[in-house]
């Protein structure tokens, strides 16, 4: 009995001593929201090709993420979110909270881990190419009753302390009758300019992707306000061209560019730092079932990606860790021989099933062009959607860089918080 308790004893303080050992460094979570395998595939064939490497690709540890709620095995962007600022398992319906009650995250605090690391002198920041009041990063700093609650949520991550942010989002931080640089009238009835209460907490704000160029990398505080409401324009194929508009709004810096400038920033005193930055494109474009669109937003987040995988050779004390928390719309590829699907031909506007069909300019239009396999041959496809919300099924979490290999093959929506926790604070809470 006695050599057994010495036993237990010795184990438990190797364990002990295991855990002390994490390494603590830097964060970098991107979030391209809604995306899966399937339209990751799918990116990788229309821009490099079926033998192709996208820098998602590169990634050597992987998750085959678990995204199920506290109520529901579906999932919200909100509480998506949620978990992953938590550690928890909350309502379908709840955003940085447990449906309407106070969420106690993983570590036991009553506040998430961006605002943990804030208590920890760690420099944060969040991006998000959507509007301000976005879920994916918003939630980390900001809660609230209802995800609806956009002059509340705005307000709140204005005044959160955060050192760094950048979205869309300025109807939101202007009263009504009041005008800006992207927007014509604010929203807000409480009668409060953000964008003057922002300055008066130290911000220095800009609004384009020249002004951010410029932007000295010292600056202590920066608010980046670079759309009315998205940096790009959320609508069908069809809609977009009647209508002349880009997918992307010209001046807004591109996502990548968000991320390289954030990270420079926070990471320009050479103190610690964590930042959370979400493609949010990814997931609105195939809402709206936009293939050309969410190919695009994928293509603009894997650009980020190979940024950030980059920037760990050079700074190995930093953790790159990507995930969606669902699949938007489930979109799948439909590849057929040349003789059944000719690229020269309009696609027919729906799949056998009656599924939704979509070609390079939208339904009814001629079929997407791979690029070159290793022998030189195209392929023409098509792109298919099974719904028009966000769905449980193929998300996939990759990480890289300081202590990626906590990262497990089953891996769940709240081991995203378990491996940020670990490498920011050193411990890994089981």
């Amino acid at each position: 009995m006695k050599k057994l308790t010495i036993m237990i004893f010795l184990i438990i303080a190797v364990m002990s001593c295991t855990q002390e050992k994490i390494n603590t460094g830097n964060v970098i979570f991107i979030h391209p929201d809604g995306t899966g395998l399937a339209t990751w595939n799918a990116t990788r064939v229309y821009f490099e090709g079926p033998d192709g490497m996208l820098n998602w690709d590169k990634f050597e540890h992987i998750g085959f993420y678990r995204g199920h709620m506290k109520n529901s095995v579906g999932i919200s962007s909100h509480s998506g979110a949620t978990v992953h600022a938590y550690g928890v398992k909350v309502e379908q319906d709840s955003y940085g909270m447990d449906g309407t009650e106070p969420v106690t995250s993983l570590s036991g605090k009553n506040k998430s881990i961006m605002h943990e690391a804030m208590d920890a002198g760690i420099r944060v920041g969040i991006i998000n190419t959507g509007t301000i009041v976005e879920p994916g990063s918003a939630v980390f700093v900001a809660s609230s009753e209802s995800r609806r609650n956009s002059e509340e949520i705005t307000k709140k991550v204005i005044e959160s302390g955060a050192d760094l942010i950048f979205s869309g989002g300025e109807e939101w931080m202007l009263p009504e009758g009041v005008s800006g640089i992207h927007t014509q009238n604010g929203k807000r009835t409480d009668g409060i300019n953000l964008i003057e209460s922002a300055k008066e907490l130290g911000y220095e704000v800009i609004y384009d992707k020249y002004q951010l160029e410029d932007l000295p990398r010292n600056v202590e505080k920066v608010l980046g306000v670079f759309a009315e409401h998205n940096t790009f324009n959320d609508k069908t194929e069809e809609e977009l061209i009647e209508l002349g508009l880009p997918l992307y709004n010209e001046s807004a810096p591109s996502f990548k560019e968000m991320v390289e400038a954030a990270v420079e920033i926070l990471s320009s005193n050479g103190n610690q730092f964590f930042l959370v930055a979400e493609e949010e494109a990814t997931d609105n474009f195939a809402n709206k079932n936009n293939a050309i669109g969410n190919l695009t937003a994928h293509k603009k987040a894997d650009e980020a990606l190979g940024f950030a995988l980059d920037y760990i050779q050079k700074n190995p004390n930093t953790l790159v860790i990507t995930a969606s928390d669902s699949e938007a719309s489930g979109m799948g590829l439909l590849g057929n021989p040349e003789e059944r699907m000719s690229r020269d031909e309009n696609l027919p506007p729906t799949d056998r099933n009656g599924a939704p069909m979509d070609g390079i300019n939208g339904a009814e239009s001629k079929p997407f062009i791979s690029a070159p396999d290793k022998n030189g041959n195209t392929f023409p496809f098509a792109i298919v959607w099974s719904s028009s919300s966000d769905l449980y099924g193929g998300v996939i979490a990759k990480a890289a860089g300081l202590n990626a290999h906590l990262m497990k093959l089953n891996f769940d929506n709240t081991d995203v918080y378990r491996m940020m926790y670990a490498t920011l604070f050193g411990v890994y809470l089981d």
